[in-house]
């Protein structure tokens, strides 16, 4: 625990670089080429890689170092300039070779072209001191891997191994980069690095997320999959996902480090893992929003932007826009599916009173395919199962009203006090569950796996309860 009144120590290792953005405007093209021809009105330069992810895990309650190679030339002592002026304690490792930079020609809020120079970058000489002091002094450590050989390092991997033990590690990987070490809290793979890391090129992202909890060793695997979210993994058999909202997607440059930044913060105020995820996604989504690392200043790192819900599945593949089945009918639904090779999801419950709990869950369930049926416990189900006080509504008002939402396409009722016959009966590809349920302990498990379905959890909305809202209204 840390003492009151101490920040949180959280220390971020890794690769730097220098990101410098030429902006301008382009009215013309060049007489001896077909190029455009930018007139640069603004030159603007920033800590990239993993300066960037300092800068974005700042914040009042916590204490950000950063360790990284840095050289001693002109880019270093800029880089090494723009950290210290914006909060960060630097504790630099010797480098090899010159600074990285990445310079960016952009106009009208778009990159034209995009020139790298310098490095490799790379540690060329044992942890000193003073890094391996606050490496054992953290809290909670982020490793921002951007493939230039920092984590490679074995002394470096040693130190990081050693606090894997005892503080939870959360690892940003590279494709280039090394493997995370053993026992992290949480590594933090895009689609794409799960898919190759896994050896699974096809694989969906839930498949992947359990292969790497497995192979890395590592106590959780978060894997980002865009626009549809990210899937959380541990050793736990089934996955849970968190839907992103929807928003108009500016550029995504940094929104990767916006990610392992907020669920470092996170975790070093002591939320759980799938909490942090949770909460990850919501800042990644709202970094896009504002137009990405382009658009960062430090002063606005905790920017809110845009959430609007949106249907997708999570395969990245097309499907057809999914179509409300005539009254409600589950079964008409699951055919039509079928024939245009959609996935089918249920979900299930009473929704006696619904409430912001209950539409986060059925639209974060929508997001997992393409036609979302809700299995609805009957009147009598419902008593048996709360008490003869409940339900307030009826299953047809209940019904009714589960249908006027956007994300739920059908709604079946049944009387059994768990949805297992229903479940047979309509074998979705997908039985979403809220996060507040032990998977193991859903007596509809084997049968949803007996035809080849998948059990995933969802985010539980904290503070919304049924019972919590009629008791406060009695």
């Amino acid at each position: 625990m840390t003492p009151a009144g101490r920040r949180h120590r959280l220390v971020v290792v890794g690769d730097v670089v220098l990101d410098r953005d030429l902006l301008g405007t382009c009215e013309r093209l060049c007489p001896d080429a077909p190029v455009p021809v930018v007139d640069v009105g603004e030159v603007r330069e920033r800590p990239g890689g993993a300066g960037l992810t300092a800068m974005l895990c700042q914040a009042d309650d916590l204490e950000v170092t950063l360790v990284a190679p840095i050289a001693a030339d002109e880019n270093g002592r800029r880089l090494t300039g723009l950290l210290t002026r914006a909060g960060v304690h630097l504790v630099p490792l010797a480098c090899g070779g010159g600074t990285r930079r990445k310079t960016r020609v952009r106009c009208a809020g778009q990159s034209l072209l995009r020139l790298d120079d310098g490095g490799p970058g790379i540690p060329d000489r044992g942890l000193p001191e003073p890094a391996a002091a606050a490496i054992a002094a953290a809290d909670v450590l982020l490793v921002s891997d951007y493939g230039a050989g920092t984590t490679a390092s074995p002394a470096l991997r040693e130190a990081l191994g050693r606090a894997s033990a005892r503080r939870p590690v959360v690892w940003d990987p590279h494709p280039r980069g090394a493997t995370p070490v053993a026992g992290c809290a949480l590594v933090t793979p895009n689609l794409a690095e799960a898919r190759a890391a896994s050896g699974n090129p096809a694989g969906t992202p839930d498949v992947v997320a359990a292969a790497l909890v497995r192979r890395w060793a590592a106590r959780a695997v978060a894997v980002t999959a865009g626009e549809q979210g990210a899937w959380l993994s541990t050793s736990a058999d089934e996955p849970s996902f968190v839907a992103a909202p929807a928003v108009a997607a500016t550029d995504s440059c940094g929104a990767g480090d916006r990610f392992s930044a907020t669920v470092a913060q996170a975790l070093a105020r002591g939320s759980v893992p799938s909490e942090a995820v949770a909460a990850a996604v919501a800042e990644a989504s709202a970094w896009v929003a504002a137009g990405g690392a382009a658009a960062f200043h430090p002063r606005a790192a905790g920017a809110p932007g845009p959430a609007r819900a949106r249907r997708g599945g999570t395969t990245g593949a097309t499907a057809p826009p999914p179509r409300r089945a005539e009254n409600g009918k589950a079964a008409e639904l699951a055919a039509a599916l079928r024939r245009t090779g959609g996935t089918l999801v249920a979900t299930g419950g009473c929704f006696d009173v619904l409430h912001a709990g209950h539409v986060a869950s059925l639209e974060a369930a929508a997001r997992l395919g393409d036609g979302l049926v809700v299995l609805l416990n009957s009147d009598a189900s419902v008593r048996r199962l709360k008490g003869p006080d409940r339900p307030v509504q009826s299953a047809d008002d209940r019904a009714r009203v589960l249908l006027g939402l956007r994300s739920v396409d059908a709604v079946v009722v049944f009387d059994e006090d768990d949805p297992r016959t229903a479940l047979d009966r309509l074998r979705p590809d997908i039985w979403a569950k809220g996060g507040d349920y032990d998977a193991s302990c859903l007596p509809e498990l084997d049968l949803v796996r007996s035809w080849g379905g998948r059990v995933v959890l969802l985010p539980y909305l904290a503070g919304r309860s049924t019972t919590a809202i009629l008791n406060t209204t009695s």
